[in-house]
């Protein structure tokens, strides 16, 4: 576990205090994520809930974690996600928003969220396009039991330096707008951008969250089926 404490050091050297780094703990077991809170990561991302459950019961002492569903959110696990998690950083259509905001209503719960958008095309993710989310701004902006935050964005594979930091750059760019000319406001504090291998040019497009598993924990062992 020293390697997780290297590694963190690493990466901390290379970001502004105020990025929230959000250590991608997805397949890899409660030892890890115990490490790295013990180098004072609180902020852990799952994709997958019967796995984050599982993992959140054997850390239940470590009480001020901060738990980020970034996994693709399927409707009939809503609810699941909002008992179990703080953040979904992967509300990624206007039906999901609403079904999210109908049952933080009947919990009792204004969970954090963020809008996944998909800021290039791409098969293998999901999201809004950008051109289609502000037509769904004004629905959006009455789920008032949702604690919007911001926008988070995948990047396909393969993209070059400069693609991908325009492709940050666009995302900031949309969620600037979004803040400033739409009305009523919606809040578009939080950018969740950046991975392992591009996270410098997330944060020096204004990511406010980078998203950090290998980076972190090495290598990751291979998924296991679904159950």
């Amino acid at each position: 576990m020293t390697t997780i404490a290297k590694n963190l050091a690493a990466i901390r050297a290379t970001i502004p205090d105020p990025v929230r780094l959000l250590a991608v703990s997805k397949t890899f077991p409660a030892a890890a994520i115990r490490a790295a809170y013990g180098e004072g990561v609180r902020d852990f991302g799952e994709s997958r809930i019967q796995e984050a459950i599982a993992k959140q019961a054997e850390l239940t002492d470590l009480t001020d974690i901060q738990w980020h569903f970034i996994g693709h959110l399927q409707s009939n696990k809503a609810k699941k996600a909002l008992t179990h998690f703080d953040w979904i950083h992967t509300c990624d259509h206007l039906a999901l928003a609403q079904r999210l905001d109908r049952l933080a209503a009947e919990l009792g719960q204004c969970p954090k969220i963020l809008l996944q958008v998909k800021v290039r095309p791409d098969p293998d993710k999901y999201g809004w396009p950008l051109e289609t989310l502000w037509p769904d701004l004004p629905a959006l902006t009455q789920c008032h039991h949702l604690n919007i935050q911001g926008l988070m964005t995948i990047l396909p594979l393969g993209l070059t330096s400069a693609e991908t930091r325009q492709a940050f750059q666009e995302t900031q760019a949309a969620a600037t707008q979004i803040q400033t000319q739409f009305s009523p406001p919606l809040t578009m504090t939080e950018l969740s951008m950046g991975m392992s291998g591009d996270y410098p040019l997330a944060v020096a497009a204004g990511a406010t969250i980078i998203r950090v598993g290998r980076g972190i924990f090495g290598d990751r062992p291979p998924l296991a089926p679904q159950t």
